[in-house]
């Protein structure tokens, strides 16, 4: 029976936004071990984990920033943790794969092709920043490819499949699922292949119905039913691409890393709020909501005891 329940994917605090747009964005290491928890306690089977400088928030994909939220969080919950590989897009993949080296998660995320990243639309909304960095690293982005060559996802799976770990398989556009089966035909990755089709960044597809839609039978007909769906939709689109995927059999993914609001206006205090918006959605739906235990069950994962924190 679990296999028709719904995996609920809360990604904590990301990259992408900066302090200086929401009050409520998780920065130091305790912010981020009480929202990851929070959003567990809500309903959340698996939480999606970036580390940032606890001091001006900018990104960190060194190991040892992990490491408090990491024990906190597995001393306190059994929720599946998914440490991310994507890191920030400035990153070189040697840099962004370390903290899943190290740690040897359940779950890594791997980013599945090169793509434009344009941040840059976020100054029209935002004036004032905190950190000089903020501003610089939006306005970067009008130049920015996110390089994740063959090479680089080549070295990302040679690094971690030996730990064990899983895949959150995150694909911005139809050539991301081609390129993940280029792997999986290779035998560099099995299946069942936890597939996150991602929609509303600039740079990558868009989140009209119609698009997900594209996504999602491409899916079915390069692997047939040898994945799991799972959908995230960026900012305005997070409810309203999640709802119809769970009306047709996927999984979800919320999170402040794809979105800071609740509702129009509204800023999500927690990503705990999120989590709880969706299962509401998921569960007016007549579908339940799978638990830790039951997301492992389904993805096939190597369970909790076998990570390195």
């Amino acid at each position: 029976m679990a296999s028709h329940k719904v995996i609920i994917s809360c990604a904590v605090t990301g990259s992408i936004h900066t302090p200086s747009m929401s009050p409520h964005l998780p920065v130091t290491p305790a912010e981020i071990a009480e929202s990851a928890l929070g959003a567990a306690a809500a309903g959340a089977a698996i939480v999606h984990l970036h580390a940032r400088n606890p001091n001006d928030g900018r990104p960190d994909q060194s190991p040892e920033a992990f490491e408090p939220f990491l024990r906190v969080i597995k001393q306190s919950s059994n929720v599946v943790v998914n440490l991310t590989t994507g890191g920030s897009p400035y990153m070189t993949v040697e840099e962004r794969v370390r903290p899943a080296a190290t740690w040897k998660p359940e779950v890594a995320s791997l980013n599945m092709g090169s793509m434009n990243f344009g941040l840059f639309p976020m100054l029209k909304r935002y004036k004032s920043f905190k950190h000089d960095w903020e501003p610089q690293m939006l306005e970067g982005s009008h130049d920015l490819v996110f390089r994740n060559s063959f090479r680089d996802i080549r070295y990302a799976l040679e690094t971690l499949n030996s730990s064990g770990a899983r895949y959150e398989f995150e694909c911005y556009d139809t050539s991301h699922l081609y390129n993940l089966h280029y792997f999986w035909t290779e035998g560099l990755v099995k299946a069942p292949l936890f597939i996150q089709t991602c929609f509303g960044l600039l740079g990558g597809i868009g989140p009209h119905p119609d698009d997900v839609m594209h996504m999602k039978r491409t899916a079915d007909r390069l692997f047939s039913d040898n994945y799991r769906w799972s959908v995230l939709g960026a900012g305005r689109a997070q409810m309203p691409v999640a709802a119809m995927a769970a009306s047709m059999g996927g999984n979800v993914r919320v999170g402040l890393e794809d979105s800071l609001w609740i509702g129009a206006g509204r800023l999500a205090e927690t990503n705990a709020e999120q989590v709880t918006q969706v299962r509401k959605i998921i569960e007016g739906l007549g579908l339940e909501i799978a638990s830790p235990d039951e997301a492992r069950e389904i993805l096939q994962l190597k369970g909790g005891d076998k990570v390195a924190f």
